[in-house]
């Protein structure tokens, strides 16, 4: 497992009955994991005295419970593989979210050392991030020193993204954001031959595209996968797929991938993603990912 254990602004405090407590910078929080199916004694006092709680709905959905947080507040991620801080502004909003999956920063790492160590060697390199949602892959691809196509779906995500670029000082940095269905967008770049040393995708479980397209992941991923494979550059650097559908095992992610990259040589590896939960010193699984690395 590939856990995300650098994180000084956050932390996984316990977890418990369908639910973990998280601390984000001063605010404790309490959201649902599906995750979590043990039910251990809540010792921890933030259990009852947290900043805001979102309570699922057994007709689907739920809604926050708000004691004590301000609209929006922000934390910072720091790391070796970076040249800087990472700043990332944060607020509740739909379906328990606060706009970062923290245990993507174990893949931010990872990439982000193989960027600077292939641009220390004098080569540029060219990243393209689809379902970008607000920018951790980004903003760490970017402060490595890469030049970045950022690519959503949503105006209200690109837009929160570009806020978390300037709050981490990469305003100035070369990326291109795009508002965009990310096939379509994926169909368009190879018929205009542009290719990228290194693509991340970050694909939902279900969606739907502009025009009602479904995306049912477990549809859809493979042939994305072979889409995406055909914007690679003659000599790739890396390749990303993350997936938060517990029906997509770490294996299968390397099966796809090793099919599709073949030609390329070099290695896949696919493992589980997680974070370390302080109050039991063990580790909460959150999805896999798989990588392709030259």
């Amino acid at each position: 497992m590939w856990i995300a254990d650098k994180w000084k602004d956050y932390e996984v405090i316990d977890t418990s009955a369908g639910e973990k407590l998280e601390r984000w910078g001063n605010y404790l929080l309490v959201r649902p994991d599906p995750q979590v199916i043990w039910n251990t004694p809540k010792t921890h006092r933030g259990w009852k005295n947290c900043n805001a709680h979102y309570h699922r709905s057994k007709k689907g959905g739920g809604e926050w419970e708000f004691f004590d947080l301000p609209k929006q507040w922000s934390i910072s991620y720091q790391s070796s593989a970076l040249h800087r801080d990472l700043i990332f502004h944060l607020k509740p909003f739909s379906f328990k979210h606060t706009g970062l999956f923290p245990e993507q920063a174990t893949n931010w790492d990872w990439f982000s050392e193989k960027i600077r160590a292939t641009i220390s060697a004098g080569r540029t390199v060219k990243v393209l991030n689809l379902f970008a949602y607000t920018g951790g892959a980004t903003l760490a691809a970017a402060a490595a020193g890469a030049s970045v196509t950022h690519v959503d779906a949503s105006k209200g995500m690109v837009g929160w993204a570009r806020e978390n670029a300037a709050a981490s000082g990469l305003s100035d940095a070369p990326i291109r954001w795009l508002v965009d269905d990310c096939v379509k967008f994926v169909e368009r770049e190879i018929r205009r031959g542009n290719h990228y040393d290194g693509i991340i995708m970050d694909p939902p479980s279900y969606g739907r595209g502009p025009k009602g397209e479904i995306w049912k992941i477990e549809d859809s991923i493979h042939p994305f996968i072979q889409l995406c494979a055909k914007l690679l550059s003659d000599d790739p650097l890396f390749f990303l797929v993350n997936s938060y559908t517990t029906g997509l095992a770490p294996a299968v992610l390397s099966y796809m991938i090793s099919t599709e990259l073949r030609r390329f040589g070099g290695r896949v590896d696919s493992q589980e993603i997680g974070l370390p939960v302080t109050q039991t010193g063990l580790v909460l699984p959150c999805g896999a990912s798989g990588r392709w690395e030259r």
